[in-house]
């Protein structure tokens, strides 16, 4: 009895002095214990995706097409199922309990997979393989929106100097990504062609057992505990809802007729602890939502289905605003995906030979994208910001909208290289007589695909932190989780529209006469391929452009704006 008492009073001071808000806590002390676990979820993830093609073909024996359709189809759900963890963790658990759940699930889809690759009989490999991998990709749904949130809070965001250790976080956290994605890369790979797949699969699961171990050793230092008090969709639906009712009533900018809410801040997940949006001009349409007229007046309760707080106007407004910037930037990924592709098809057939005995293969050249993201991030944090800031004056050298658009412009750069060098390749394929003979290496060196590996490194540099810093930063604090998720989406959004162009662009030049993307990569007008890419990404980009420019940062009262486009 003793024992149980001393027990419980030992737990309740763990408990106590886990929610005890100290001065230490938050900052890089406790945001590199939330790396460790993101660091190994990736290690597991690339180590996965990375050979995952050659498993289902090689050991599962399914045909290429079927294999190429089933990752194709993981990628994107694993990109979706975010959106679902998001809501979970804003609505329900919280973000630091739903990283540790999730992690949990992860951890035991690794260990499922090891199990179907190694004791599970031959005959239902197959399906216990699948469940296994669906179970990751639920997981990666409650990890992927919630540790980048976390670790994000972490950071004080109230003067200019803390503004500016946030958006280099953003810098340094994309950097460990890429380090960890290439070392998975290069050592599990090489695990999996040379030793045992089973090894690499109880390797991957181990390190997720000690990035939950590490994410759990640094309890003590974090910050910012989730506080849920219910679906930030409420919020969202009450805003429209009240606007919607109170249709005819005319908006003015007397302050006297607005509800500014019955405790100062009042939004949509905490009370005291957020802070006071400033009205903006746009979207007028929901101001009407926060306007008190003669019903208001005379009811002696609010109806939050009827009268909402500027607040939550203001938060609604946010989420709004960031919807076209999602839309503009899905073709970027649409780009992207073709270094998965459609860049190792080229490089298949061109010269790699290094030596008279060594010839690598095609897919190692992705490690050059990684390369170069490992090289220029360091070099725009540490010399490209603090130069440009002395021009411009912003914390981060230039603003976030600035940053995504220079990354969308290379993409932009990307397929009209890509298309230059292929129709290099086929010329070459063409003065040697190859057009016919698909298996053939065409004798042209596959260093000319240096240039669209380099800008693909480049455009992912800019655009991808630009835009994890964008949906953290402009989204209501209490849906921080679905603005990660959010971002994920457009990755599986972007893959599934890659698809549908290539379905379409298939379908099209097969009842025209001459079809695109065929088997044979010389006959397959790959270069036209990429110059439509190239057109529609300037299209999209024009209608980023045109959004930018309109685009309305968060502006808290008492604070200055984040930046002007």
């Amino acid at each position: 009895m003793t024992f149980g008492n001393n027990g419980r009073e030992l737990l309740v001071k763990m408990l106590s002095f886990h929610h005890q808000k100290t001065p230490s806590r938050g900052g890089w002390n406790a945001a590199i214990f939330i790396i460790f676990v993101e660091v190994a979820e990736r290690f597991a993830y690339y180590g996965l995706i990375g050979n995952l093609i050659m498993y289902l073909t090689n050991e599962l024996h399914q045909p290429t097409a079927a294999a190429a359709k089933n990752v194709n189809m993981w990628i994107g759900l694993s990109s979706l199922f975010p959106i679902l963890g998001a809501i979970v963790a804003d609505s329900y658990l919280g973000r630091f309990k739903t990283i540790i759940y999730s992690t949990c699930i992860y951890f035991l889809g690794m260990v499922m997979l090891c199990l179907s690759a190694s004791v599970v009989p031959r005959h239902y490999r197959e399906g216990a393989y699948f469940v296994a991998l669906y179970i990751l990709a639920v997981g990666e749904g409650g990890h992927k929106p919630c540790v980048q949130t976390f670790a994000a809070d972490q950071f004080e965001e109230e003067t200019d100097e803390d503004k500016e250790v946030k958006s280099s976080f953003f810098n340094w956290w994309y950097l460990a990504i890429v380090v960890t994605a290439t070392a998975a890369t290069l050592g599990i790979i090489y695990i999996q062609d040379n030793v045992s797949w089973v090894l690499s699969y109880s390797v991957l699961a181990v390190v997720i057992a000690a990035g939950l171990l590490l994410f759990l050793l640094g309890i003590r230092s974090y910050r910012n505990e989730d506080n849920v008090l219910g679906s930030p969709f409420t919020t969202v639906a009450q805003v429209f809802v009240a606007a919607a009712r109170k249709w005819s009533v005319k908006t003015g900018r007397r302050s006297d007729v607005v509800y500014y809410g019955d405790d100062e801040g009042e939004s949509s997940g905490v009370h005291s602890k957020h802070k006071t949006l400033a009205r903006t001009k746009q979207f007028r349409f929901l101001d009407k939502a926060m306007i008190i007229d003669e019903h208001d007046a005379s009811s002696k309760m609010r109806n939050p289905w009827r009268l909402c707080s500027l607040n939550q106007v203001e938060e609604v407004k946010l989420v709004v605003r960031l919807i076209p910037i999602w839309l503009s930037c899905l073709m970027f990924h649409a780009v992207q995906s073709q270094l998965h592709t459609y860049f190792i098809k080229q490089g298949s057939t061109m010269i790699r030979s290094i030596g008279p005995n060594f010839r690598f293969p095609p897919a190692s050249l992705q490690a050059l994208v990684g390369i170069v993201i490992v090289t220029t991030v360091p070099i725009y944090d540490r010399i490209l910001v603090p130069t440009v800031r002395k021009f411009t004056g912003h914390a981060a050298g230039i603003t976030v909208l600035q940053r995504i658009g220079v990354g969308l412009f290379l993409s932009i750069i990307n397929m009209v290289v890509a298309a230059l060098v292929e129709a290099k390749r086929v010329g070459v394929a063409r003065e040697y007589n190859l057009m016919d003979n698909p298996k053939a290496i065409v004798p042209i060196s596959v260093w000319w695909l240096l240039p669209q590996y380099f800008i693909t490194g480049l455009s992912d540099a800019f655009t991808v932190i630009g835009l994890q810093e964008l949906f953290y930063d402009q989204m209501p604090d209490a849906m921080r989780s679905l603005g990660a998720a959010a971002y994920i989406s457009i990755l599986g959004v972007g893959s599934f529209l890659s698809s549908f162009i290539i379905s379409l662009v298939e379908t099209i030049t097969r009842n025209s006469g001459e079809r695109w993307l065929g088997n044979n990569l010389n006959r397959a007008h790959l270069d036209d391929f990429y110059w439509v890419l190239a057109g529609l990404s300037a299209l999209f980009f024009g209608v980023y452009v045109w959004v930018a420019k309109r685009f309305v940062y968060k502006k808290v009262v008492g604070e200055a704006s984040s930046g002007e486009v």
